[in-house]
């Protein structure tokens, strides 16, 4: 019964935590560790830097459609401190799959497994995009409307955001 009640506990506790997430308002702390396993990536950690957190699967054909539009936005965009993390939300046996999709992209590339997200709330869409400006501000809640992010909407939202620092 004890474990119950820890577990219901638990379960309100990150709900409240994600409830509280909103644009405009700060995020909660993410923590990857990468696929290659020697770097971590760590929210709190990126000062300056604007960064889209995006959550997808191998098997989400729509996250297969956005991840290009991600990369190419970042590439034209990297010098600019802009930081892109892609969380797969595949099992871990799935790992072999993830890394050779992975393979195909530059940005920072992490399993669900190996992340710490709780503050976002549950991920029950794919694919799920959130932006982060300098500052640790939530600007793109990728739990509220549509779920993909297009080139367009990445240079409406996220360019304005990359240019205050310059």
């Amino acid at each position: 019964m004890k474990s119950l009640i820890l577990m219901a506990y638990v379960a309100i506790g990150s709900n409240v935590m994600a409830a509280d997430l909103s644009v405009g308002h700060s995020v909660p702390d993410i923590r990857a560790t990468l696929l290659d396993s020697t770097e971590v990536f760590q929210l709190s950690q990126q000062h300056d830097k604007t960064v889209i957190v995006n959550f997808w699967a191998t098997w989400c054909a729509p996250c297969k459609e956005e991840m290009p539009a991600l990369q190419a936005y970042a590439d034209k965009h990297k010098s600019e401190g802009l930081t892109v993390l892609a969380i797969s939300m595949d099992d871990p046996r799935d790992l072999p799959e993830v890394r050779r999709i992975a393979q195909q992209y530059r940005f920072q590339v992490a399993l669900k497994s190996d992340a710490n997200f709780k503050g976002l709330g549950r991920i029950w869409r794919m694919p799920t995009t959130f932006v982060i400006d300098r500052d640790g501000i939530l600007r793109k809640n990728g739990q509220v409307g549509d779920a993909a992010i297009t080139l367009t909407e990445l240079e409406s939202l996220v360019t304005p955001l990359l240019k205050k620092a310059q």
